[in-house]
């Protein structure tokens, strides 16, 4: 049978591929964002968001700190990196969320698997106009060295479609790309480009609408899509050894702590009930995307934690930024 021997999870926000010294750009940029939340799930402007912050804030702002968080974060995405390419995979399912990148709203499935031969990668387009902070993080999603076709394990990914519906999941299929977006989304190009680099594995990209009401999957649904995709992957013929990665997250475009720290003490203890029960008008915006590590969760229960690390990465007075996770388990 098939085994599910890796779980990773890692945020993949634009901080994460961009200079430090831009971080303060990026925040400036939150005060016309129109879809910012508070720790509530209330929209907020970003000036009522200034108000609510507390003035001790400021000390995250420093470029020392900056520089500490990014330090942070990158050898979260190395250690990641060196675990997948250890771990001998014959292929990696890929949880990821779709931001109106392959569906709109004419068609937005809440949980779909992509099963065509091969998934590109699209090239970085930029401009002259386009805004030097923005060019500097385009690398980390996308390729420079123009359009690149992945390779996706269509088998397997057919395999977890069929096993799926006997379950009673009514789960969308795609195995080809729509004309208006002819490339894989931000939340798959993070993982081939920060994660795999030069160890190319077959994937099986998975979309999950993390974002978009109103048939965001609930939270116990989460869990139970990776619980039975590990057992879809058990059911396979032979011995293939198979990965599982939850792309995205955690809070933002506004940090919460407090939600980021329930997600990550849940995870590293397998606690089903704190992960499913957790407020849903809490995972809105950005940081619906912990669905994806819920699922995650779901489909590595028999697996150890071995390590993860949380580092609030902020970028303004407002409190906006990115609360990035990381974490294996093997």
């Amino acid at each position: 049978m098939g085994q599910i021997v890796l779980g990773m999870g890692s945020s993949h926000s634009p901080q994460l591929s961009t200079p430090s010294e831009y971080w303060k750009v990026y925040g400036e940029g939150d005060v016309n964002n129109r879809g910012l939340v508070d720790n509530t799930g209330t929209p907020r402007t970003f000036e009522e968001l200034l108000e609510m912050a507390p003035a001790s804030l400021a000390q995250e702002l420093t470029q020392e700190k900056f520089d500490q968080r990014a330090d942070a974060n990158q050898a979260g995405i190395a250690r990641l990196s060196d675990a997948q390419a250890a771990a001998n995979l014959d292929a990696l399912i890929i949880l990821g969320d779709d931001q109106e990148e392959m569906h709109l709203d004419d068609n937005r499935p809440a949980i779909m698997v992509y099963s065509g031969q091969e998934l590109v990668n699209g090239g970085v387009k930029v401009s002259d106009s386009t805004p030097e902070f923005r060019k500097a993080a385009a690398w980390g999603w996308f390729n420079p060295d123009g359009d690149t076709a992945h390779p996706i394990a269509s088998d397997i990914g057919m395999h977890i479609i069929e096993y799926l519906n006997d379950q009673e999941f009514d789960v969308a299929h795609s195995n080809r790309v729509p004309a208006h977006h002819p490339t894989m989304g931000h939340a798959f190009g993070y993982v081939y480009r920060r994660i795999m680099g030069d160890t190319i594995v077959p994937t099986i990209p998975i979309m999950v609408n993390t974002y978009y009401p109103p048939n965001q999957p609930t939270l116990n649904r989460c869990y139970e899509l990776g619980r039975q995709i590990r057992a879809a992957v058990e059911a396979l013929p032979g011995d293939a050894r198979v990965g599982v990665i939850a792309s995205g997250g955690l809070s933002h475009f506004v940090v919460d702590e407090e939600i980021d720290g329930i997600t990550m003490k849940a995870l590293r203890e397998k606690d089903r009930k704190a992960l499913t029960s957790m407020p849903r008008e809490r995972l809105n915006s950005g940081t619906s995307e912990i669905r994806n590590w819920i699922a995650m969760a779901g489909a590595t229960e028999h697996l150890d934690h071995e390590w993860s690390d949380y580092v609030p990465s902020y970028r303004s007075k407002a409190g906006t930024g990115c609360g990035m996770g990381f974490g294996i388990w093997s």
